[in-house]
């Protein structure tokens, strides 16, 4: 009887290590899980808050925020394998919707009026005018057509204030490659000119006025698919070229398209993007797209001075799809939706829900905000305290971030 009970005390505690051990797992797995979106990119996040969007967020202005105890952000419902980064929720109000829905367009702000250019109305649908948003009245109007070659989506543009320059991008619906062509359009008297090719065809190239110089970069290739490293610039003024022919530059580190390109104190900066993209079915009379696996990254790069590329602290989570999706606000620079990695276990397209801010005091990204939708290809304006995005595709619900309606709403 005595050897029995030995052998039961035994077998107790056997048993009782083994739940402990499986216990300490499953805890160290949910902690895992809880802290991983944020542990790679090593980020410290603003307390959160709930913003009027009116007044955006007290850190935009590099200020810290107290966190109430009892305050509580609602999180979205999503599979705990991909989720949501934690962010304030903020109150939106709707403004006058877009006169078409767009995907992949274009704008430029030019002091209380934001341009929309072309875009997708639907994969076999393409926009060739241009729509002006008037950021006082709230209303939109003075819509007037582009050049019959100008191309339809993922271009390359920016303003010196008056003129806005556009270079490449792909012409035509589904997936047609992209063209070297660019255009000026001086917005003072909404009319066209021809501008220098660029040296190749490009698709969604990084593009920014700096120090005197257009400068074009990356983007994908002519298949659509295949990263572009090549950096060029040309001298500009008033609209004009003062140079024949394009200049190479320093190559960008990564290439690829549909990244942020931004110009703050004397300064370039390369935010996000992604490496591949949708390529045209062999064979296919309308260049029907194809499914292809792309990279989205988080990677940032500053070019200065030094004319050499710097890496720069990543954002909070890989976001593509943003090159209209940012503006410059009180030493910041603010990022609107976009898109994400894959789903690890669905390999659907995730979309961004997050408003990002790159604090250029602190040199830290933060998560200042959620939009009332996951939302890609935003094309964003700041007028007097506000923020405003505009079109783009939205996701299919709060649980599913997969895209779903191209939009129209402001």
């Amino acid at each position: 009887m005595a050897r029995q009970a030995g052998k039961q005390n035994c077998g107790r505690v056997v048993l009782v290590s083994l739940l402990a051990l499986l216990a300490a797992g499953l805890v160290g797995d949910f902690l895992w899980a809880s802290f991983h979106p944020f542990s790679s990119v090593g980020m410290s996040l603003p307390s959160s808050v709930t913003t009027v969007i009116g007044q955006l967020p007290p850190n935009i202005n590099g200020k810290d925020t107290e966190k109430k105890k009892n305050d509580k952000v609602r999180e979205r419902k999503l599979s705990a394998t991909f989720q949501d980064l934690a962010a304030p929720e903020l109150k939106w109000e709707k403004m006058a919707a877009a006169p078409v829905p767009r995907l992949d367009g274009a704008a430029i702000q030019i002091r209380n009026f934001l341009y929309v250019f072309a875009g997708y109305g639907t994969i076999d649908i393409v926009h060739s005018h241009v729509d002006i948003y008037n950021f006082v009245d709230n209303t939109w109007g003075g819509r007037f057509d582009m050049p019959k070659e100008m191309t339809h989506s993922h271009l390359g543009m920016v303003t010196d204030g008056r003129y806005i320059y556009i270079v490449t991008g792909q012409y035509g619906p589904q997936c047609r490659g992209p063209t070297a062509k660019t255009f000026v359009l001086d917005t003072d008297t909404n009319s066209w000119s021809d501008f220098v090719s660029l040296p190749v065809p490009r698709y969604a190239p990084a593009t920014q006025l700096w120090r005197g110089r257009l400068h074009v970069m990356g983007g994908s290739k002519e298949n659509r698919h295949t990263p572009g490293l090549e950096h060029w610039s040309i001298a500009v003024k008033d609209g004009k070229a003062l140079e024949k022919e394009w200049r190479s530059e320093i190559p960008i580190p990564r290439g690829g398209p549909h990244r942020a390109c931004v110009v703050v104190d004397d300064r370039l900066f390369v935010i996000g993007g992604q490496e591949g993209d949708f390529m045209a079915k062999p064979g296919s009379p309308i260049f029907k797209c194809s499914r292809r696996m792309e990279v989205v990254f988080s990677d940032v790069y500053m070019l200065d001075e030094e004319m050499k590329w710097k890496v720069m602290p990543s954002m909070p989570k890989p976001d593509s799809h943003i090159e209209f999706a940012w503006k410059v606000v009180n030493n910041s620079i603010v990022i609107v939706g976009g898109t994400t990695e894959k789903h690890p276990e669905t390999k659907k397209m995730v979309l961004v829900g997050e408003i990002f801010q790159f604090n250029l005091n602190t040199m830290k990204w933060y998560v200042i905000g959620k939009l009332p939708y996951r939302v890609n290809t935003t094309l964003v304006g700041y007028w007097e305290g506000q923020l405003y995005f505009t079109s783009g595709q939205r996701d299919k619900g709060p649980d599913d971030p997969a895209p779903r309606k191209v939009l129209a709403e402001m």
